[in-house]
Formats: C-alpha cells, structure tokens, sequence
C-alpha cells in the first residue's frame, strides 16, 4: 500500500494516535509543548528535566505516557539558530523509521511552534512530507509475509495548529519528491534478474501511461539503426538485449526542454575485465542514475508543473561472454568520434555518451546526466556528497544550490585542461579510460567529448547511490540519491 501524508489543523494535546513525534530544537522544554505536557500527566517535563532529551540533533526519547497517544517521540532538530530544513526532514525521517518499527499504520508529526518560526512553514512542510516518505519506505516483496507480520507505515499526519494552509502548499510539493525517491528505491533494490533492462522500460511505460507523459522504448534492432553503437558495445556480452529508453513530459509551451540522462546498467559484473567477486552483489545498484530519472518524472507526474523535461535511459547489462567487448577494442560512438576500450569495467560512460550524443535533437536548454560512475569519487568525498562538474558554470552552481536546498549535496570538481590529457589515445579519438588518478573527473571528461551545443553538468553518486549502513540521512540498502536534488533543480527552473 503507497504511503500518504496528510495535514490536519489540530493541536497535538487533541489528538488520538498511535505515536506522536515531537520535532524539538536544542535546549529546555519548548513553551509550545506544555499543553501536550499537561495532558500527558508532565512526563515531558520530567524527561527534559532528568536530562534524558536535550534537543540534539538526531537525540530521540521514547515515552509510553497516558494519553490520546500510546507513545511519544521527542526527535532533536538541533540547535536552533543553525536550524535549517535539512533537520527538519532528517527529523522527520527518524521518525517515520519509529513509526515503521514499532508496526504503527499510522503516526503523527508535529513540528514545534519554536522550531517553525525559524523556517519557512512551505519548506518545513516539504521537509516534513520528504522526511516522512524517507523513513517509512520498506521493502518487504521478496519476503514469506510469515516473517514479518509488521503492518507498514500507511500514513504520516502532520499536526498543524499553525500555518496549516502553507504548510499544506509544501506538502503537495514533498510527498510528491518522497513518491518520487520510493520509486527510485523500489527499482534499486530489485536484484539483476528481476531488474532488467527490459523491466525498467516497463517500468516507464507504465510510469507515461499512469501520468499521461510520452515514453518511447528503443530495442537492439532500433538501437543498431540508430547508430547508438557504444551502447551496443556495453550490451553485446549479454544475453539480456538493451533498451534505449525517452520519456517526454511536456507541460512548458515552447520553451526548450532540460534532460535528465541516467546510467541504467541494470547488473555490472565489469565485462572481460571482471570485478573482484567481494561485494559483486551490490552492482545491482549500477541502475540508480536511471532509477533517480524515473523517479523525477514520477514527481512530475504528480506535481504536473509547467515545464518542459526529457529523461534519456540507456539500459544494459555488462558481462563477460565470447561476444562481449574486449580492451584494445575500438568502437564508433553515436557521435562518430572513435574509442579505445581499455578497460570494459568503465563502461558507464559508454553508454551515456551515446545518449549525451542522442540529446541533441531536442536543443535543449540543459543536460544532466547522473550516474554511479566512479569508484574513484568514494575515494575523494565519501558518502557525504556527490560529485558535479559540467561544461557550464552557472549550471553546475545551480545544481550545487540545489544540492544544498534538497539535503543531498554535490561538490563541483575541476575540468582543467590538463586531465583531457589523460584520456587521449593513440589510435582513435579517445580512450574510455584515464586510469587511477582523477578517476572521477577523467570520467567526466570523457563525457564532455560527446556534448555538442548545449549547457551540460554531470552527477556521479557511486558514494551516495547505496549503502550497507544505516542512519537517518543514509539508510542501509537504496537511498534514491539525486532524486531531490534533480527535482528541486527541475522545479527551480518553473518560470
């Protein structure tokens, strides 16, 4: 059952419910809550005053009260004058996780006079309604329903004594990224024989005919007709045929489209030049750029905003076989420029290219592609950032800003002259592989060689696509990067 958020005008001392989750800032009993403390016999002050919760970020306390509300959360925002929405939905999302673990179908949130009056009520609603869908997102398909007799999450009701109309407006907006991000989760965590190529154009197809968007599926005959020869290079190992994927959401007039091209590789063994067996498992995950595309347009399905946005998604498989791509090997991309394959395991860049190439006849106002590229970015920023880079500065400033709005951050690396080098080879027009050093931007690079008349900014989310920890900002398995980070972007460009 899809999980749904909902604004109620109530105050939280009237409200029935199975778990209240308080949203407070650092520091003493706010004055917002002692209505709510009086009902509840003064239990909130007696945690406050015990020393047991102060605010902290990421602080929670649990309380099995008498009351309307068989339990109370009290969920740290942190310290108020650094508040930003960022806490509010990390807060939010803790919550919902409690929510989810305890088998509540449904909870209520309720974001505390102090700390509203520091944020936007619009933001704050959009933070919580994000944060909300975060937490509450569970995978349970695969699984005897025997083993887990939880009931999930149904719904998250944000108590809104306040501000209830405005809040509401940032809601309609949230719930519809959080929609968006589950989407992306859910096809993230599938593994490689479920997730195929061919799934994830199904996947689209139904995602155009839910919210009456075009979508056009490319297969091996119509890619070899078009020439999309680098993707064909990637998919030529496997016994999965590709599929070149477009989706058109159109809503803008005339105005030129941005596009969103993501890496949908749908399993990555690294071809002929093999990935070492350890953690082999978790290239299912080499998808999460094309999943943070549909996710997107899962959003804009929903929100249905006036613009103009195409999703370009070249998907395959990358395996080793007798017919797979070997190094040394040359090929003709769809641009016409030559590449030597040096190594079959870069072969991401491969297949965007083509795509990159294909973007062209929509002129757009901008590209973007996302991507788990790299391994070398994991090296340079960890988990905490994504990285972005771009032929075009005022284009990657924006999608840092919108990092930074959206709570998934992206840190621009340099396209100096000197890494082209590193890329150039000797017997075609450049080499799909400038080995270890600066691997992340000699891989953007490559990108760069195949973008022709428009603005262009690349995501690499190999560190923040997926995770085997869990924390309230970056759980353990699929966390849907880019999916709000593209959405505030796209949303931003609303005129």
């Amino acid at each position: 059952m899809a999980f749904d958020t909902t604004v109620l005008a109530v105050q939280p001392h009237r409200h029935a419910t199975p778990l209240l989750a308080v949203l407070a800032p650092k520091g003493k009993m706010p004055a917002s809550l002692r209505q709510l403390d009086d009902t509840l016999g003064g239990a909130l002050g007696r945690v406050y005053a015990c020393g047991d919760f102060a605010g902290k970020k990421g602080e929670t306390a649990l309380l099995h009260p008498a009351g309307l509300a068989d339990r109370v959360l009290l969920v740290g925002v942190g310290d108020a004058k650094d508040l930003l929405p960022t806490q509010v939905r990390e807060a939010s999302a803790t919550a919902a996780r409690r929510a989810r673990v305890i088998g509540a179908r449904t909870a209520a949130l309720y974001l505390t006079a102090e700390v509203l009056d520091l944020v936007s009520a619009k933001a704050a609603g959009q933070a919580m309604a994000e944060g909300a869908a975060f937490g509450a997102w569970d995978f349970i398909e695969l699984r005897r329903k025997e083993d887990d007799e939880r009931p999930l999450l149904e719904r998250m009701e944000i108590l809104a004594p306040r501000k209830a109309k405005t809040i509401e407006a940032g809601r309609l907006v949230g719930a519809a990224i959080g929609a968006g991000q589950s989407f992306a989760r859910d096809l993230q965590v599938l593994p490689g024989n479920m997730c195929t190529p061919a799934y994830l154009a199904r996947s689209a197809k139904d995602l155009g005919t839910r919210h009456k968007f075009g979508v056009t599926v490319l297969d091996r005959r119509a890619i070899v007709k078009e020439g999309l020869t680098a993707l064909m290079a990637v998919a030529q190992g496997s016994a999965e045929d590709p599929r070149f994927i477009v989706l058109e959401y159109r809503r803008g007039g005339a105005r030129k489209p941005a596009v969103l091209v993501g890496k949908g590789v749908t399993f990555d063994t690294g071809g002929i030049s093999i990935k070492p067996a350890a953690s082999m498992e978790e290239m299912k995950f080499d998808m999460s750029g094309a999943a943070a595309v549909l996710g997107v347009f899962e959003m804009l399905g929903r929100l249905k905003p006036k613009l103009n946005v195409v999703g370009l998604i070249p998907a395959t498989e990358n395996m080793p076989s007798g017919t797979a791509i070997k190094p040394g090997d040359v090929v003709r991309a769809h641009l016409g420029k030559t590449i030597e394959i040096v190594n079959t395991d870069a072969e991401g860049r491969l297949i965007l290219c083509d795509a990159l190439s294909y973007a062209r006849r929509y002129k757009p106002a901008c590209a973007v592609d996302i991507a788990t590229l790299t391994g070398a970015v994991v090296i340079a920023l960890g988990d905490a950032a994504m990285a972005v880079m771009g032929n075009d500065e005022s284009l990657v400033e924006a999608l840092r800003a919108s990092g930074e709005r959206s709570g998934e951050r992206a840190w621009p690396l340099p396209m100096w002259d000197e890494y082209r080098e590193l890329i150039k080879s000797q017997i075609a027009d450049v080499k799909n592989s400038g080995g270890r050093p600066a691997g992340s931007i000699t891989a953007g690079w490559f990108l760069r060689e195949f973008v022709e008349g428009f603005p262009w900014a690349h995501l690499d989310i190999a560190g923040t696509a997926y995770s085997d920890r869990d924390k309230p900002t970056r759980v353990k398995g699929p966390t849907g990067s880019g999916v709000r980070l593209l959405s505030d972007f796209v949303l931003s460009r609303k005129s």
